[in-house]
């Protein structure tokens, strides 16, 4: 990590502890626009922080981390993409994960699905029909209001002759490795909280951290929890260079798989504890349950690697592989 990425990871890690899960929209999503998160990847001469992938995986690790209840990661992807379509963007701009209808002319007819924070904000990016994504404005637009597992706000946005920009970039791949990226925080704060859990609360007479049973799955969520990580910066990385279908694709499996495992060790070592609202591994484990699922789970990408494996043949595999590490 650089002087640069360790001046944002302060900035970011105070802030989001400070807002976390208890955030609300209309309260707090002012001090996140206050300083200027919103235009992490856009350029300076734009407004914008001028940062890379890379950097965007620091503070995306950190909002997972904790649990931040903003649609941050949202705002900072479609700003990025509307900066790309050419769209003048005012306000609150979120992405949603499908859409459905006829995009014709420059103008669209239907609905986006999954859109975080739609009834808040001004404009959406969605992946467009025919592929690639779409900008669109939210006014005058019909919303059926929803949330996920979490209990965020996800919405159903319905459009009828809207203007659209477009730009050639899949939505559905980004917002996929910024989950993964999420994702791999929210990990390592589950670890930590499973971690000193079992290491306070006493049974026989001594840490249930002391136990076998537990140290052995403990250890294999700090495996699931590392491999995440280092598949989130990974992706990163690979963004910024402009070829990562891989990346995004091993990323966003091996989340969604280690999220799977993970939630049900720290529940484990928690005990009922864990399952009450007010415990802080609550809000966590239901974003890591929400985030799983969208924008593809574990059966999409792993069939879309398989895929990028097989369609490369078998000769070209490792030599793939080391280009890919090398590049790193």
């Amino acid at each position: 990590m650089n002087e640069q990425q360790s001046m944002l990871a302060d900035m970011a890690g105070g802030l989001f502890a400070e807002l976390g899960h208890s955030a609300t929209f209309a309260a707090d999503w002012g001090r996140i626009e206050e300083m200027g998160f919103a235009g992490l990847l856009l350029p300076e001469e734009a407004g914008g922080f001028g940062g890379s992938w890379a950097d965007a995986a620091i503070v995306f690790r950190l909002a997972g981390y904790h649990a931040l209840a903003l649609p941050l990661v949202e705002a900072v992807i479609a700003a990025r993409l509307a900066a790309d379509a050419g769209f003048a963007a005012e306000g609150l701009g979120t992405i949603a994960e499908s859409s459905a209808g006829k995009l014709e002319g420059g103008r669209f007819t239907g609905l986006v699905r999954g859109a975080a924070w739609g009834r808040d904000a001004a404009w959406v990016a969605a992946p467009a029909p025919d592929g690639g994504t779409m900008v669109l404005a939210t006014a005058g637009a019909r919303i059926n209001e929803g949330l996920n597992a979490a209990g965020e706000p996800r919405d159903v946005i319905h459009f009828e002759g809207a203007e659209a920009a477009t730009c050639p970039h899949d939505l559905f791949a980004v917002a996929a490795a910024a989950r993964a990226m999420q994702m791999a925080g929210a990990l390592d704060a589950a670890l930590a909280m499973a971690v000193g859990y079992v290491n306070d609360r006493k049974q026989f007479g001594k840490p249930l951290g002391k136990f076998q049973a537990m140290q052995q799955v403990l250890a294999v969520f700090a495996g699931e929890a590392a491999a995440t990580n280092c598949a989130a910066v990974e992706v990163g990385r690979a963004l910024d260079r402009g070829d990562a279908v891989f990346e995004v694709a091993a990323a966003k499996a091996r989340a969604n798989i280690a999220a799977g495992q993970c939630t049900a060790i720290a529940h484990q070592a928690h005990g009922a504890i864990g399952f009450t609202h007010e415990y802080g591994l609550h809000p966590i484990t239901r974003r890591l349950w929400s985030w799983r699922s969208e924008f593809g789970g574990e059966g999409h990408w792993t069939l879309a690697l398989g895929r990028s494996v097989v369609g490369g043949g078998a000769d070209a595999f490792w030599p793939d592989l080391v280009r890919r590490s090398d590049a790193a």
